[in-house]
């Protein structure tokens, strides 16, 4: 699935792409794509101009003339491209938006796990039930050592789980997770009230400067991953543990295992991670 640094990658190659464009029409070969009515859903973009592209968490969020808001959640391996008019769709094109300077807006989902809604502009993190219950994004002013140390300590629950639920934390999926246990050298199954002052505030720092590494690096390309130009990321070159089970750690040397928690593939150095 995308994290934080693929979609805000998606999002300012959509914003040089096609900020400024008006819609003129919309097709939706796969209907289940649309949470809104179908019907109302392809008649209220007529006519509307994309102003700008915003992102919360892993949703892009189209901000649009008509004061509504199209929300787009990628899932699994959702992508936007941009062709000419009238080009043949891909294969697993879900919706097509008809621009009026003779471009087409694909998104394509061989998964077909991606949704879209339109909403009333501000709206959106009172009635998209993903937005509503986002946790702060991980940057220095909206991640704080202060909140991040209270979510910790009241809870009891193993902390890679606690840092994949977007109601904590806005962003973090698997592959980045990963990474930052490994470089706050906490075990993936550490309680999450086990977790000191000190890690805490290297935990903060580390998937602050992560996300941000992630994002300048056009995210990681494992499986499917590519921008709206249709190249892939490059921060899979960058990883010090995801991908990297039987290889050794590259701080003290052992060979890095992989287990499950749950339900998730999770590589760590049983060496540099212990739990406590």
């Amino acid at each position: 699935m995308p994290e934080l640094p693929e979609v805000e990658t998606v999002r300012r190659g959509l914003t040089a792409l096609v900020a400024g464009a008006q819609i003129n029409k919309v097709q939706v070969p796969y209907p289940k794509a649309i949470v809104s009515d179908l019907a109302e859903f392809k008649e209220d973009l007529i006519g509307a101009t994309i102003e700008k592209i915003d992102r919360r968490g892993k949703f892009l969020l189209f901000r649009l003339s008509s004061d509504q808001t199209l929300v787009s959640h990628l899932r699994m391996e959702g992508q936007y491209s941009v062709e000419p008019a009238g080009a043949t769709p891909h294969k697993h094109t879900e919706v097509i938006f008809n621009l009026a300077d003779d471009r087409d807006l694909m998104y394509n989902d061989t998964r077909r796990f991606g949704r879209m809604q339109l909403v009333k502009t501000g709206q959106e993190n009172q009635v998209v039930p993903g937005i509503a219950k986002m946790g702060p994004e991980p940057t220095e002013s909206d991640l704080t050592e202060e909140y991040l140390a209270k979510i910790l300590a009241k809870g009891h629950r193993m902390i890679k789980p606690f840092l994949l639920d977007q109601a904590n934390l806005a962003g973090l999926g698997n592959i980045y997770t990963d990474e930052v246990l490994w470089q706050s050298k906490i075990h993936p199954e550490t309680l999450t009230n086990q977790v000191s002052a000190t890690e805490v505030a290297n935990l903060r720092e580390n998937i602050i400067t992560e996300l941000a590494r992630a994002t300048e690096h056009h995210g990681t390309t494992v499986h499917s991953f590519s921008n709206v130009f249709g190249e892939v990321g490059e921060f899979q070159n960058e990883l010090d543990v995801y991908g990297r089970v039987g290889e050794p750690c590259r701080r003290c040397g052992e060979p890095l295992v992989k287990i499950k928690v749950a339900q998730r593939g999770t590589t760590y150095c049983p060496k540099c991670q212990i739990k406590k």
